[in-house]
């Protein structure tokens, strides 16, 4: 397959190359099932240049689950490991805290990376994503609320808090990642397709649409840039918001385990996290 934007010309990775490239290194996503997606991808992507399908295996003997925290597949002819690690806020999701108002049921600690991130550390890459959860439904509907130190901020907007989880993302790549080593990469945010703000109705369409229809804008995305922008270590964001956008025929619709929850959010592979990874070995290389 082949793909021309406006400003580039993207084709399909030669996988040979790619896995000698990759050969005695650790690639870590960290993030939401939207990462774990591009994982998989990969992964299905370098099993075609793999003679010895059985030289590829999951490390722990685990099956892909939504809520395994940690999976990680080594490619044992080429000596390196693709890892994903589940953090969905990338900052600490706590109990309730003492003496919080009783519609508190949780918080984020939004001054606090998760506490798997010391598995993070020493990868030869690293991509970052979060964005899908912070949504009411994830958030405030299930009694989860914002934690600055001891203090729950009730009035603190998602979009606020969304910086200012970033922000100590950000602190922490910048005190604990050696930059000479390690590549660090941040996904922009995967706008769905829903046709309704409730997640009801799932219109999967055959063709890509014509417009974005405004689902290129994504405030989640506007602020990786700006914090990415005032950090002092190189970090690579990897734009896919504009050209998703366009996708509703990428879906999962109703072609899923259970096909009478229709899914406007997540990606069919082989599909366009394909693309997401082809744009990422064009950026890395």
């Amino acid at each position: 397959m082949e793909m021309e934007t406006k400003d580039c010309d993207i084709r399909r990775f030669n996988v040979r190359n790619v896995l000698e490239m990759l050969r005695d290194k650790r690639i870590v996503f960290v993030g939401d099932s939207m990462s774990r997606t591009q994982w998989e991808s990969l992964i299905c992507l370098l099993m075609t240049g793999v003679e010895d399908k059985k030289s590829v295996y999951e490390v722990n003997g685990n099956r892909i689950t939504k809520r395994i925290r940690f999976l990680g597949v080594r490619f044992a002819s080429f000596n390196f490991t693709i890892e994903f690690f589940r953090s969905v806020f990338l900052v600490q999701h706590g109990w309730m805290p003492r003496h919080a108002p009783k519609r508190v049921r949780s918080t984020l600690k939004l001054d606090k990376l998760d506490d798997i991130s010391n598995e993070w550390i020493n990868a030869d890459v690293l991509i970052f994503n979060t964005g899908q959860w912070w949504v009411p439904g994830k958030l405030f509907e299930t009694g989860c609320y914002f934690q600055v130190g001891n203090s729950v901020k009730l009035g603190i907007s998602i979009p606020a808090a969304y910086k200012t989880a970033l922000s100590t993302w950000a602190s922490w790549v910048e005190n604990t990642i050696d930059a000479n080593r390690t590549l660090v990469f941040f996904r922009t945010f995967e706008p769905s397709h829903w046709s309704e703000k409730s997640r009801r109705f799932c219109n999967v369409t055959q063709n890509p649409l014509s417009e974005t229809e405004g689902r290129d804008q994504s405030i989640f995305s506007e602020t990786i840039f700006e914090v990415v922008k005032n950090m002092t270590v190189p970090i690579a964001i990897l734009q896919v918001t504009s050209m998703s956008a366009f996708r509703r025929d990428a879906h999962v619709g109703e072609w899923s385990d259970k096909p009478l929850v229709p899914d406007c959010s997540h990606w069919c592979l082989p599909g366009l996290p394909d693309i997401w990874n082809e744009i990422f070995f064009r950026t890395a290389c």
